[in-house]
């Protein structure tokens, strides 16, 4: 249920204000009522301030406690007015009063400050001049009556005057706070429009009591709903919510902040006009000269500011503050024109595009600034951190070894696979990172394109960073050619299914295959798996050929139940790469496949393996749908990549393929079995179908058979082959299991 504490204390304030003006005017029962609901609104705020966090708390506190000095001088004021029968100026009340204003001033400063993105000061200097122009108009017509005033004492005088300069530091606040963005949430919004109240019915009673006497009820109506609105802001559920990010102040948010500046800046040639009406025989000439010169150097210092931030822009990305592709190239070309070699690092997220398919793109802007923070704290000072965009980040590191660039590249790599904050999530994210020197390279893209090779290269490859060499140039041209070559080969039909059996011993039948591509090259003739996969996985094509794999598979799959009957093998599985897991439509694409086939999802096995699922959210996600659907789920290669018996039971998984690494030595005597049974033991207790993948001899095989292992692949029950046979072929096994 929404805290709606806010809202009751608003409707019960308005009634409290609405009853005040029912009660007889210039009473005593009034001027209690006055003062109760100043000092009930005060008590409100300081309930409010306890359940903000620590900065805001402070401010709050101390708004209270101005509020709660307001309240004590009315109090005094009305024992004064309806007890003692006088009204005298100054008094004690007039103590409380003006000591609330340096606890506002507090209350105020904290809260813009927690809002203002490095110094403030473009914010500042626009405050400053709605300030100075404010401050002549109140100089000129009520402050100034009040100096000349030679029937009141210096000391009256003095008083008077503290509370319209006063009012001025208020709006000076007020105006720092909107302009950098306080008011995007509703208890700030509160906040302002009471102070608005405030400082309104503070200058309107200076400018009438100046030339009139004042009557109960006018403004106390401000001052009311001031105290109302305070407190509200303090119960509003938004004073609790994490704090807006900080907007850039630097330059104009809107026109209405054009008009307003605008306006200010011609206060003083109004002043000089209006005067020159009024009374042309005195014009503040002083103040006005003062005045016009203090604003036409305000507006000098916002101009150069605004320019100079302008200029910076241009070399700055504006999603995360970082250096962009151009101030990056800038100090690259710098560093090539003398000194040491420096050193540059290319860093690309993996998985990037999942986060933003999956949370949506405010959560990977939210990503993308908090690796640029993890980033500014690995690397040194002096060492320049740049977003080149997407997300692709770089660094240049002046007058650094090869070595010393290749340990704050591997900081790098473990600072962020450790968990980053995005809003209310948190991600864990790994980099590719590529590190090249600018060594011989005669402009600043030589040395990006070293480093962006290197990346490629450790992608690809599958480790977390590489080191630049000149064999890598090669090795990248083959594999962009490669790519383009892959096109050509989906295009054209050149890839083709092989099956390799899933024998069930003892008996030796076919329980399953594993479908598995091949690309026959006009050229090249039959390219290894191990070479174009990686080259697809990185430019993305392997997210057309698992399409046509799942497809093929299926339809063959069928095409043999429909065949065979009973004969024809239980299910076909098929590999999926993490890059499939992590399109949002892959889901509705296996069941959009298996309806065309007609094909039950019971006859279908999806092997991942454990780095496609191993702390990716996204994919575990899309592996839960598929499981939903029917479909079997297994884990391939287990062992080899981030093994972890916990990503069992958070992962959906019905299979445990065991690596072949783990098989190739079982029935070698000593403790060369260790992990193998330990994985059927596993697998067992978690009701999972243990598969031992890479059996080669019989003797495998049976020792295999002995540790409980029902299920077997591998050469020595058959090749992968386009035309697989199903025949049962028993393997006499020269012992039982235990």
């Amino acid at each position: 249920m929404r805290d709606r504490r806010w809202l009751w204390w608003l409707l019960a304030g308005l009634l409290a204000v609405g009853g005040y003006f029912l009660l007889p005017g210039d009473s005593l029962a009034r001027g209690v009522a006055y003062d109760t609901i100043g000092a009930v609104a005060s008590v409100v705020m300081f309930a409010g301030a306890r359940r903000t966090d620590r900065a805001r708390r402070t401010a709050w506190l101390l708004a209270g406690a101005g509020t709660a000095l307001w309240s004590i001088g009315d109090w005094v004021y009305t024992y004064f007015q309806y007890v003692a029968h006088t009204e005298p100026f100054p008094s004690l009340a007039d103590v409380f009063y003006i000591s609330a204003y340096p606890l506002m001033f507090g209350s105020l400063f904290i809260l813009g400050r927690r809002r203002t993105p490095g110094s403030g000061w473009p914010a500042v200097l626009d405050a400053l001049i709605l300030a100075a122009g404010t401050g002549l108009v109140l100089w000129t017509f009520v402050m100034e009556p009040i100096a000349q005033d030679s029937t009141s004492t210096v000391t009256a005088r003095f008083i008077a005057m503290v509370y319209p300069a006063a009012d001025v530091l208020l709006l000076v606040l007020v105006a720092r706070l909107v302009i950098v963005g306080g008011a995007r949430d509703a208890s700030t919004r509160l906040l302002i429009a009471a102070l608005v109240l405030l400082l309104v019915s503070d200058v309107a009673y200076s400018v009438v009591t100046s030339f009139t006497d004042y009557g109960d009820g006018l403004f106390d109506v401000g001052w009311l709903l001031e105290y109302i609105l305070w407190a509200a802001a303090a119960l509003h559920p938004s004073v609790r919510a994490e704090a807006p990010p900080p907007r850039d102040d630097t330059l104009p948010a809107g026109s209405w902040r054009l008009v307003a500046l605008a306006c200010s800046s011609l206060l003083a040639p109004a002043v000089l006009i209006v005067q020159g009406f009024l009374d042309p025989g005195h014009i503040e000439w002083l103040a006005i000269g003062i005045c016009a010169a203090a604003l036409f150097l305000l507006v000098v210092l916002r101009m150069g500011g605004l320019v100079r931030r302008v200029r910076t822009l241009a070399l700055r990305d504006e999603l995360t503050g970082l250096a962009n592709r151009r101030a990056l190239e800038a100090r690259i070309r710098a560093e090539l024109r003398g000194g040491p070699c420096a050193q540059v690092a290319l860093i690309d997220l993996d998985d990037f595009k999942g986060v933003n398919d999956r949370l949506g793109h405010d959560v990977g802007d939210r990503l993308l600034a908090a690796v640029a923070q993890r980033l500014r704290r690995v690397v040194r000072p002096g060492d320049t951190v740049a977003r080149l965009g997407g997300d692709e980040f770089a660094v240049l590191m002046p007058r650094t070894s090869a070595g010393v660039a290749d340990r704050i590249a591997a900081g790098i790599v473990a600072s962020l696979e450790q968990p980053l904050t995005a809003g209310p999530h948190r991600l864990l994210m790994r980099a590719s990172i590529g590190v090249a020197g600018t060594d011989a390279a005669g402009d600043p893209f030589e040395p990006l394109r070293r480093a962006d090779v290197a990346m490629y290269a450790a992608k690809v490859n599958g480790g977390r960073q590489l080191r630049y060499t000149p064999a890598l140039d090669a090795r990248a041209g083959e594999h962009a050619e490669l790519g383009a070559q892959l096109r050509t080969g989906l295009d054209d039909g050149q890839f083709f299914l092989v099956y390799q059996p899933i024998v069930e011993l003892p008996a030796g039948r076919v329980a399953a295959v594993e479908a598995l591509v091949r690309w026959r090259h006009p050229q090249r003739g039959l390219v290894n798996p191990a070479e174009f996969i990686p080259v697809a996985e990185h430019n993305g094509l392997i997210v057309e050929i698992g399409a046509w794999i799942l497809r093929e598979a299926c339809a063959r799959m069928q095409a043999w139940r429909a065949e065979l009957g009973a004969a024809a093998p239980g299910r076909v599985s098929v590999n999926v790469s993490a890059r499939q897991l992590s399109e949002p439509t892959f889901p509705s694409f296996v069941a959009s496949v298996l309806h065309d086939s007609a094909l039950p999802a019971a006859c279908l096995t999806v092997e991942v393996t454990e780095t496609a699922v191993f702390d990716s959210e996204t994919a575990l996600d899309a592996l839960r749908a598929v499981k939903a659907l029917g479909v079997r789920i297994a884990l391939d290669d287990f062992g080899t990549g981030h093994s972890s018996l916990g990503l069992l039971r958070t992962a959906p998984v019905d299979v445990l393929k065991v690596d072949k690494s783990f098989v190739d030595d079982v029935a070698q005597p000593g403790d060369q079995a260790v992990i193998a049974t330990a994985l059927i033991d596993v697998s067992n207790h978690l009701r999972l179908t243990a598969i031992a993948e890479g059996v080669e001899t019989r003797e495998q095989a049976e020792a295999l058979y002995r540790m409980g292992y029902r299920y077997v692949q591998g050469f020595l029950f058959g090749r992968p082959s386009e035309a697989p046979g199903f025949t049962p072929v028993p393997l006499p096994l020269a012992s039982q299991p235990a």
